[in-house]
């Protein structure tokens, strides 16, 4: 895959706080799962696709993440650090790092996530949006896991919506997408800030995509989900290394 021309964000920034006592002295983004850490999947299945030029945030612990990545070089990528005093949350976590990503659409995915989604699917939906700045976002979807059941949003013709009053969302958002630069706009460099309102404000003018991912992918939020991940992944490796 030839190297593509937008960046690609990794959320590492978060306290792990549901992941303790593994990450009182390991940021999540760095445990473990099939002799990978989490964070290394995600560079690995970016690279594949292209993207070579990464941007990643971090705050607790983030100095263990930059010593283990370094420059990237080891993992065929760039990395760019966005360091954060204290965490700033999703949509204050991107504007932080705006001069590290540019004035074109980027994608963003969260470091303690495992997926199998082949993210040059979004080098399409990236070229999309740098010729229609109205296209503000666009999100990969997936179905609600049974941790959060009641989901987050509607999904219709390639258009997300957030579902009526009181009603459950049809999927859960993946913690993949990509994002014009101008959806951060009004966010102060340090501030603090959630995406969900951003990413709302935005649905009601019809300004955000999304698609439906199927494939293999996990939150892992847990200690118990992160020893059951573990479990598959090492499964799986065990298994090629006999085939």
């Amino acid at each position: 895959m030839p190297p593509s021309p937008y960046k690609a964000m990794i959320l590492a920034a978060g306290l792990g706080e549901r992941m303790r006592p593994l990450t009182d002295h390991t940021p999540k983004p760095l445990l473990v799962a099939g002799g990978k850490a989490l964070i290394v999947w995600q560079i690995e299945r970016l690279r594949a696709a292209g993207f070579v030029d990464l941007v990643i945030n971090h705050a607790h612990l983030g100095q263990q993440i930059e010593d283990y990545l370094g420059d990237g070089t080891a993992f065929g990528v760039r990395i760019q650090y966005s360091r954060e005093p204290e965490p700033l949350e999703t949509a204050g976590g991107i504007a932080n790092a705006r001069e590290l990503l540019g004035a074109a659409p980027f994608l963003v995915s969260n470091g303690d996530v495992y997926a199998e989604y082949d993210y040059a699917r979004l080098l399409p939906v990236l070229a999309d949006m740098t010729s229609k700045p109205g296209h503000l976002a666009h999100l990969v979807l997936v179905d609600n896991p049974p941790h959060h059941p009641e989901g987050d949003f509607v999904l219709r013709e390639g258009r997300v919506d957030a579902p009526p009053t009181h009603a459950i969302g049809q999927h859960t958002f993946s913690g993949i997408g990509c994002y014009q630069p101008s959806l951060f706009a009004d966010i102060a460099a340090g501030d603090k800030a959630k995406l969900a309102p951003l990413l709302k404000a935005a649905m009601l003018h019809g300004q955000v995509s999304g698609e439906h991912f199927s494939g293999r992918w996990e939150d892992v939020g847990t200690p118990a989900r992160l020893a059951a991940l573990d479990t598959e992944l090492s499964r799986v490796r065990h298994a090629h290394q006999q085939a």
